[in-house]
């Protein structure tokens, strides 16, 4: 078996998130899931959120909302197909206050969203931790761009819970301070 090199690991297919869209259209449209979870976020009017692992941007159109005018949301991925998306919602929709950002994932040994430091007030970073390689080098990037408050919104995935919080653990940046059934809620390690 031949090896791909500079394939990025984290990154699924073009087919596999095409599939993955239609599946998650159809989950909204039967269960609208993501307006009952995102409830306990506690989002505000103003304040800006990073969306990291955006996917086809079911989240970012909602926090678009709950942050009106004077809020910002960047909605991030590794995949361009997941901010081609975006990009032609926001079009279409004619959405004002969300940015698309095109990351890099882990195989050049580092992450990054490609965003100012110290922007965001929350990070959601929902239904994609599980598959991140390098779980200490990607909180790095996430405490990189959240505020000194800000909030670490992180959900488990595909693993269970016990491995999510021994990856947060493991990487010594963060502490969890608020833990239910769907997610973690983590703020930044004071020194």
């Amino acid at each position: 078996m031949r090896r791909i090199k500079n394939r990025n690991t984290e990154k699924m297919s073009d087919a596999s998130f095409k599939g993955m869209t239609v599946i998650f259209q159809i989950i909204d449209f039967l269960f609208h899931y993501i307006d009952k979870r995102i409830k306990n976020f506690n989002i505000q009017n103003g304040m800006t959120i990073v969306d990291y692992g955006c996917g086809p941007g079911r989240y970012s159109i909602k926090f678009a909302k709950i942050v009106g005018n004077q809020g910002l949301v960047y909605a991030v991925d590794i995949h361009e197909l997941a901010i081609e998306k975006i990009d032609e919602l926001v079009k279409k929709d004619n959405i004002k206050n969300i940015k698309t950002s095109l990351a890099t994932g882990n195989d050049d040994g580092k992450y990054d969203t490609k965003l100012p430091d110290n922007i965001a007030d929350v990070v959601c970073t929902l239904d994609m931790f599980f598959i991140i390689k390098d779980p200490k080098e990607f909180l790095k990037e996430i405490k990189r761009i959240m505020r000194n408050d800000g909030i670490l919104i992180i959900d488990d995935g595909h693993q269970s819970r016990k491995i999510t919080k021994k990856k947060i653990n493991d990487a010594d940046l963060f502490d969890i301070f608020e833990e239910t059934r769907d997610h973690l809620k983590c703020k930044i390690k004071k020194a």
